[in-house]
């Protein structure tokens, strides 16, 4: 059987075993009115460790733009501990699908074209870069077989080798201008990806027929950023850059359907470890680049009402933007973009301590986290 079949069998099983496990009656349930609701996060837990990071040492890995390094930082000590030269442009640290390698995502420029980076979480050592077009940024397919780069510059998706990046396919979006973030939607069946720039806000590219099916366009002109499902799966929450907060589309009919104030440069999203709530990273600014010492904070948003319950303000100023939380959920790790530093926020008092990195920080990684694998990014874990 050639590799190809195996990999659509394997996508095939995968996605019908997790719909069947999503809408299956318990052991003992006879009333199906009376099945629990599907709860996405359900396996980010704290517990659901996998066996596939038994071994990763507990660290925060930090991508400094600007200065082609990363940091890595002890979360015990709240330390640096080591840096090192990566690729050209570090945009974002992302677990692989299968947990065992975590991948440095070097943008450089179209000149000279850029490269991933493989760090081995068992030692937190990197290895040799990987030449790949402009990688923004790195998701995965649900089955595995493919690495998703981002490709910004060239406004499209490359399916790759998940370990040796050769290049297996491309799907075109000319509509998406500054394609950059994604996620999927319940069933896995679609993605959608944000447009920083241009009229368009956020595409929607079919899966199985693997092509841009439709385009959104927000009420408010902005910069869409990040993109996060709702654990029921019917919501996807968009932070906007220039709007300072966080649109709602509606997952079944892709259609805008609200909007949540949070805070100035509303950027990146993470979700809590017991997946009830949802940190937005608010830069400070709607500019990129901008000055240190901005009104950066923290918002948490509760799923269940789609209200802020808590405001976390970045003392001193700052300029909160991606990254994840430990696998205890206690604390939340960010990247402060445009001061130089990482933000560790303890996640009942938002208390903050600023760690000194490199040059322009940005989509850190917090690693071992649970889950049963990584659908990419900074850990979008399922």
């Amino acid at each position: 059987m050639s590799n190809g079949i195996t990999s659509l069998l394997a996508g095939f099983l995968f996605l019908s075993v997790s719909t069947i496990s999503a809408k299956a009656c318990p052991v003992g349930c006879e009333d199906p009115g009376a099945m629990p609701p599907l709860n996405i996060y359900s396996e980010i837990g704290s517990s659901h460790m996998s066996p596939a990071v038994a071994n990763a040492l507990p660290r925060i890995y930090v991508p400094n733009h600007s200065s082609n390094t990363v940091s890595v930082i002890d979360p015990a000590t709240h330390r640096v501990i080591d840096t090192y030269r990566v690729g050209e442009g570090p945009q974002h640290i992302i677990p692989s699908w299968d947990l065992k390698t975590l991948w440095v995502a070097n943008t450089a420029n179209q000149t000279t074209h850029g490269s991933m980076t493989p760090i081995d979480p068992n030692t937190g050592k990197p290895g040799k870069n990987i030449p790949v077009t402009d990688p923004y940024n790195m998701y995965f397919t649900p089955d595995g077989s493919s690495a998703i780069i981002v490709a910004e510059a060239y406004k499209q998706l490359d399916f790759r080798d998940p370990q040796t990046m050769a290049l297996q396919y491309t799907i075109k979006a000319p509509i998406c201008k500054g394609i950059n973030h994604a996620d999927y939607s319940a069933d896995y069946s679609f993605m959608v990806l944000t447009c920083e720039f241009g009229e368009i806000s956020l595409i929607k590219v079919d899966m199985k027929a693997r092509k841009v099916v439709s385009g959104l366009v927000f009420s408010k002109p902005g910069m869409p950023q990040d993109v996060r499902l709702s654990p029921d799966g019917k919501t996807f929450y968009v932070t906007d850059m220039m709007n300072d907060g966080v649109f709602l589309v509606d997952s079944a009919t892709f259609k805008e359907t609200g909007f949540i104030a949070t805070g100035i440069g509303a950027h990146g999203l993470t979700t809590s470890r017991d997946g009830k709530r949802l940190y937005v990273g608010n830069r400070g600014s709607n500019r990129m680049p901008d000055k240190a010492g901005g009104k950066g904070s923290v918002s948490v948003i509760e799923f269940a009402t789609n209200k802020v319950v808590a405001q976390w303000p970045i003392p001193g100023g700052g300029s909160p933007d991606m990254g994840n939380v430990t696998a205890d959920g206690k604390e939340l790790w960010l990247a402060g973009r445009y001061d130089g530093q990482v933000y560790a926020i303890d996640t009942t008092t938002g208390a903050v301590i600023k760690i000194n990195v490199g040059i322009e920080p940005h989509g850190l990684t917090v690693w071992p986290q649970p889950g049963r694998l990584s659908l990419g990014h900074t850990g979008n874990m399922r």
